[in-house]
């Protein structure tokens, strides 16, 4: 019973935020700007493909933002996830180290690569891949070879790359992860899916690595329906990512010429003309969210509940707010609760190698990832 009571008085708590709204989403899209102007605008100019200067307008937006020389409009954050682990040069049969907690998403897209994911742990503080387990596994399980690419000593795979993710849009410790990676000359892919907005030492994430990805799907801080970004620092990077996702099609007035397997993985004007209206609210709805997990910090410090904050050095956008719960029933209780309740929550999604395709995938002390699976709750975090 009290149990229930306290579940009420924080589901009440959540309602008073989002006043005159029966039911709470997690997290909604908010157009209040240019959004409709710059659509019909769009298909007035019968550009609606990916040929279009909202395409255009939406790269050098994302370059402006994030402080990346480059940037490059994909369909939508897996696919740029995807050409990401390409132009980093995975290939078949490689090993990419990421981190169990993560969206399904950074596992398809290893795979997409006939790639096998390995998972080394998070910390708990960050929620993103531990810099610590990262190096650990690394001295136990792998060497540099005569070719000056790393190996796993135990399946002697090549491991090509590692994709850390700044998990809810906090972010995690890429700067010793960036070390730790050119030590071993492992390319770095950083998943920023969540995180646009989000800044560590005062980098915005994304750009520490040779590549970097973002996601604008309808439940983003900035959303375009479905669209990504990708964003580099290396010119021919960005140059081949271009070629690559438009079906590798040579450029000519008008003869069809494919010089190599390509994708059909550009961001459409439509969809570029309404993240173009979003990009530029980035900064208010940021602002808003961070005054929510402000409002929720002091909130449930006094109900005596875990509210995750941003560490040391972060600046974090508060995608998603995330309270812990003392064990996996209780978090269960909650959810329980919450959901019938009018509250929409979720827990964090199922670790990776719990999955039937990762199952046999070889992976550290995952005790970190554990834990928070067991208790982390993300609660109602739209812009209001």
């Amino acid at each position: 019973m009290i149990e229930t009571e306290s579940f009420r008085q924080v589901c009440n708590f959540v309602k008073s935020q989002y006043p005159n709204k029966e039911f709470i989403p997690l997290h909604a899209p908010v157009f209040n700007g240019n959004e409709k102007a710059y659509l019909i605008d769009a298909i007035d100019s019968t550009f609606v493909s990916s040929v279009g200067e909202y395409v255009n307008q939406f790269e050098r937006m994302m370059c402006s933002i994030t402080g990346a020389e480059y940037a490059v409009a994909i369909v939508n954050g897996t696919n740029a996830l995807h050409m990401a682990l390409i132009l980093a040069g995975v290939i078949d049969d490689d090993e990419v180290i990421s981190q169990s907690l993560t969206f399904i998403a950074t596992c398809n897209a290893i795979s997409y690569c006939r790639a096998n994911p390995v998972f080394v742990d998070v910390d708990r503080d960050t929620m993103g891949l531990s810099p610590d387990a990262l190096e650990k596994f690394l001295i136990e399980y792998a060497e540099i070879r005569d070719d000056g690419f790393t190996y796993n000593k135990l399946s002697n795979r090549r491991i090509k790359a590692c994709v850390p993710m700044h998990t809810f849009g906090f972010p995690c410790r890429i700067d010793k992860i960036s070390t730790i990676c050119d030590t071993w000359n492992i390319a770095l892919v950083e998943d920023s899916a969540e995180s646009l907005g989000s800044y560590y030492q005062g980098k915005h994430t994304g750009v520490t690595g040779k590549v970097g990805v973002f996601s604008f799907n309808g439940n983003k801080t900035v959303t375009c329906g479905g669209g990504g970004a990708l964003v580099t620092n290396d010119p021919e990077f960005a140059k081949r990512a271009k070629h690559l996702t438009t079906q590798a099609k040579v450029p000519h007035k008008w003869a069809f010429v494919h010089d190599e397997i390509g994708y059909n993985y550009r961001m459409p004007n439509l969809n570029a003309a309404l993240a173009c209206a979003q990009l530029e609210q980035l900064n208010v709805f940021v602002e808003n969210k961070r005054e929510l997990a402000s409002i929720y910090k002091s909130y449930f410090q006094d109900q005596q509940i875990a509210f995750v904050t941003e560490n040391e050095g972060a600046k974090a956008n508060y995608w998603l707010n995330c309270i812990l719960f003392a064990d996996a029933d209780e978090r269960d209780s909650f959810l329980e609760y919450s959901n019938e309740n009018g509250v929409m929550t979720r827990p964090v999604w199922e670790l990776m190698h719990r999955l039937p395709m990762f199952i046999n995938a070889q992976k550290g002390d995952l005790n970190n990832s554990e834990w928070l699976a067991d208790r982390l709750v993300n609660i109602p975090s739209s812009v209001r």
